[in-house]
């Protein structure tokens, strides 16, 4: 993907979410060693409705530009434990394309692979607009 397509990348991406300026994309870290099994940290009485959770914290990572930040697409995949299926499985797409972006940090399928990760979560806010959940959070 050229420059110029990126550039543009994030700024549907800024459309989408109503901000008024791209924000920049911060190199993607390594990704953090998988947690142990564990009960979900939000207990699931807290999301009502089911996916309130998940689609607050996408759309908290997409405002402040976040994205790539270790620990953040981690997050918002493990609150989707009581999701319904459209969001859980846009989390799971977000962070497929997370950890493909990470593993290509330095190459020059980079760009490309960080771009994915943007559209991948502008996929999963408009799961969350669809699903009555965009602005809850």
């Amino acid at each position: 993907m050229s420059r110029s397509a990126t550039i543009c990348a994030l700024l549907l991406l800024a459309s989408i979410t109503g901000c008024t300026k791209p924000a920049s994309v911060p190199a993607p870290a390594p990704a953090p060693a998988a947690a142990p099994s564990a009960p979900p940290s939000t207990p699931p009485h807290a999301d009502d409705p089911p996916g309130t959770v998940a689609c607050g914290k996408i759309s908290a990572a997409v405002r402040e530009g976040s994205l790539m930040q270790p620990g953040v697409i981690t997050g918002v995949a493990a609150s989707t434990v009581t999701a319904d299926a459209p969001v859980a499985d846009a989390a799971t797409r977000l962070q497929q394309a997370y950890e493909q972006a990470v593993k290509a940090q330095g190459s020059e399928e980079e760009p490309d692979l960080v771009a994915g990760v943007s559209a991948a979560a502008a996929e999963m806010v408009s799961v969350c607009t669809d699903s009555d959940l965009a602005s809850v959070g």
